[in-house]
């Protein structure tokens, strides 16, 4: 997994590439958001347009830093979910957890 960070205005996009799937990928995301709560950024917003795949370890880092980001008094959001990781995080119910939108421009004007 590979994260690359990019501003649109108050809002931090991660762009994440590759599958989501053990603790390395997990390390590595969790080090990004403490990072940025460090720095100050209380809006994320986590492209998954490039994930293959996650699994249930990959769900536990996402869920880990939606909960760090809340604790920093941020708000972490998903875009670009594809249909199967959709169909992940609905049967296991983090729909009810994680907003998540289709395209970047409405993702980002949902923090304001």
């Amino acid at each position: 997994m590979k994260i690359r960070k990019r501003e649109i205005g108050d809002v931090v996009v991660l762009d994440v590439n590759g599958n989501i799937l053990g603790q390395p990928d997990g390390e590595l995301f969790q080090e990004t958001i403490r990072s940025l709560i460090a720095t100050g950024t209380r809006k994320v917003l986590v492209n998954l347009g490039n994930v293959g795949w996650i699994n249930s370890t990959g769900l536990g880092t996402l869920i880990a830093g939606f909960t760090e980001m809340q604790k920093g008094g941020g708000t972490l959001k998903l875009v670009a979910v594809s249909p199967r990781i959709q169909s992940v995080l609905a049967v296991t119910r983090l729909t009810t957890i994680f907003e998540a939108f289709q395209e970047e421009e409405e993702a980002v004007r949902s923090f304001t």
